[in-house]
């Protein structure tokens, strides 16, 4: 952790839809949860990742990116679109982001489960189609942004996050940085 005289956080936001249903949204919520659980366990990482509720609507999105903004604490925001999250619900959030964002492209299982493959778990699955559509929003607003993809039990994967918050703990400091120039622009 770094030296700071405040307890410094990265936000996870987990994207889905109202229209998957309660049953289908406790289970994303679940697994975002056991997502950051196994994230913020990894000894490498120097910043704690909170877990923020689902987001299934634009206004919770605006309202989740605003307050990670004014938030001295949030620092950063991971996304992953853990279901389908239509991009064009988080364009309002993204364009009031103040924060560096990393979008995780992952899925919860480190493999499918070819044996018991069904359509229910393709609906409670569809972070590939989401985070897809996610990704091209951020590109289309010209968003400075990480993009990493991979499973969270992945060695690199953690590695990457930890590069990545590192260079936001860098940019945090640089918000609040107070510098004295000496002698660099005296004239003759």
């Amino acid at each position: 952790m770094p030296n700071t005289d405040e307890q410094l956080e990265i936000w996870f936001l987990t994207g889905s839809q109202a229209l998957y249903g309660g049953e289908v949204l406790l289970q994303v919520a679940s697994q975002s949860q056991s997502v950051v659980e196994s994230l913020n366990i990894s000894t490498n990482l120097p910043i704690k990742i909170v877990w923020k509720p689902v987001l299934t609507t634009p206004e919770a999105i605006k309202k989740v990116c605003l307050d990670a903004s004014s938030n001295p604490s949030c620092i950063g925001v991971i996304t992953w679109m853990h279901t389908f999250s239509p991009a064009k619900m988080w364009i309002s959030g993204l364009n009031a982001l103040q924060v560096p964002i990393l979008h995780f492209h992952t899925q919860i299982n480190a493999e499918l489960p070819w044996e018991s493959l069904d359509m229910d778990f393709m609906n409670l699955n569809q972070a590939a189609h989401g985070d897809r559509e996610h990704g091209h929003i951020q590109a289309r607003l010209n968003l400075p942004r990480k993009i990493i993809a991979g499973h969270v039990s992945d060695s690199l994967v953690i590695s990457r996050i930890t590069h990545w918050m590192r260079a936001v703990i860098g940019w945090h400091t640089a918000q609040n940085l107070k510098l004295a120039r000496f002698g660099d622009n005296m004239r003759y």
